[in-house]
């Protein structure tokens, strides 16, 4: 049985841990024993969320060398930031688990990374693939042939057809829709509900539908 720390608690965290106890609950035997959550708002340490302590900060992870993690830190306000966040851990990455809904469909013949967490009723199909801290969220729909790039965030409902390619650390909000063999530049933000028929820079905030740019991020 592995001990898992979740790193947040915000909404993500709580699919996570809901991800985690289902999968008990399907096996023949539990295979995780949740330790606990890690947040850096030092108001929250030691308190429960959801049943589950609150450790302390994410720079305590480095101190826990029996336990996996898995991050669920990350929403349209602060995506960019995951790669910092992750690292201020100082956890390598064969240390964070990849969680799987066992309500989700991911084929055989997909690639999923470390640390990345699939939730219920997503869909991932064959010749897909994922890279490494990515959150598919419930609904979402990564079609073959696709690419999605590290630290990304796929929002409930999203839908990447076949052969588009998402940079790393881009976040599709949920129910857009990205049509077959287009690619996003990396950083970039697709409002939700849009539609993207065409090639998105990177560092762009699009909207609408078809999309428009209507920023860039960072600037």
């Amino acid at each position: 049985m592995k001990d898992i720390i979740i790193l947040g608690t915000g909404g993500n965290c709580a699919d996570i841990l809901d991800a985690l106890l289902e999968l008990n609950l399907c096996a023949p035997a539990p295979r995780y024993r949740v330790a606990g959550f890690l947040d850096d708002n030092p108001e929250s340490w030691g308190a429960s969320f959801l049943g589950f302590q609150v450790l302390g900060p994410l720079t305590d992870a480095g101190r826990r060398s029996g336990c996996w993690f898995v991050n669920g830190i990350g929403s349209y306000r602060n995506y960019w930031q995951k790669p910092q966040i992750i690292a201020r851990t100082g956890v390598p990455l064969d240390r964070f688990e990849t969680v799987i809904h066992p309500r989700a469909s991911v084929s055989q013949f997909a690639s999923v990374g470390r640390g990345t967490v699939v939730l219920q009723n997503a869909s991932i199909t064959a010749l897909a693939t994922v890279g490494n801290h990515i959150m598919v969220l419930s609904n979402s729909v990564i079609s073959h042939h696709a690419r999605i790039g590290d630290y990304s965030c796929i929002a409930s409902g999203a839908c990447v057809a076949g052969g588009a390619q998402i940079g790393a650390t881009c976040y599709l909000g949920m129910n857009s829709t990205i049509t077959n063999g287009v690619k996003i530049g990396e950083f970039s933000l697709i409002g939700a509900g849009a539609v993207v028929l065409k090639d998105v820079a990177e560092k762009s905030v699009v909207v609408g539908n078809p999309v428009r740019v209507i920023r860039k991020v960072f600037a």
